[in-house]
């Protein structure tokens, strides 16, 4: 079976092929925006306590990370949103490992600073059997440090691309988490993460799963 890693390679790659040389000129200068703010370096690591949160799931139902501990490791996965072509695959992926994830006495939760009609949307559109949380003004993002503001150029082609984030969001920040992945232990501790500065990279399934049978 083909890797997340290279389906994502794959699908940027073709992505490119469309797009004018004044374009990718955008897309690669916030890129490299992005990864010089440092959020890489500076946003929770192994090691570290995870936040506590409580997000209203895409049911309305509110979660908190100490009620999900109690049930074992929580596996957090933050996204850009439904929007995003790169999550969209990255939640596929993630739903069809929920099985082994879940085999691993773990719980998977997805967060997203869309509000909970866009995160009903992303449930439903991608059939997903694990909890969509709406984290608006990205405030559990922001408490584990991978929230930036998109350029203004970055805003000015998103929005010709027909991206609407305010409308998503519910907001006007133009705000986004990096891309991560947190496996959190029982007693809080993170025991794994994968965080990114280029938002068409994403944590390999395999390598979630790999990092459970560790703990």
């Amino acid at each position: 079976m083909t890797s997340l890693s290279q389906r994502l390679k794959e699908q940027n790659e073709a992505g490119r092929a469309r797009l004018a040389p004044e374009t990718l000129a955008i897309i690669d200068a916030g890129t490299a925006h992005v990864a010089q703010l440092g959020l890489v370096q500076s946003s929770l690591k192994v090691g570290d306590t995870a936040p506590d949160f409580s997000l209203s799931s895409a049911s309305g139902e509110m979660v908190t990370l100490a009620s999900l501990l109690v049930e074992g490791p929580v596996v957090l996965s933050f996204y850009r949103g439904v929007w995003c072509p790169y999550c969209s695959t990255e939640l596929r992926a993630l739903q069809a490992k929920l099985p082994e994830i879940t085999a691993a006495g773990a719980t998977l939760v997805a967060i997203s600073p869309q509000t909970p009609d866009s995160s009903l949307t992303t449930a439903e559109k991608f059939e997903l059997a694990f909890p969509v949380l709406s984290d608006v003004g990205n405030v559990v993002a922001d408490s584990f440090g991978l929230v930036h503001s998109l350029p203004e150029s970055l805003r000015e082609l998103y929005e010709s691309f027909g991206f609407d984030l305010p409308g998503r969001n519910g907001d006007e920040t133009f705000r986004l988490p990096l891309p991560a992945t947190y496996v959190v232990a029982p007693d809080g501790v993170i025991k794994w993460r994968f965080v990114d500065s280029n938002y068409t990279k994403r944590a390999e399934p395999d390598a979630i799963i790999t990092s459970l049978a560790a703990l």
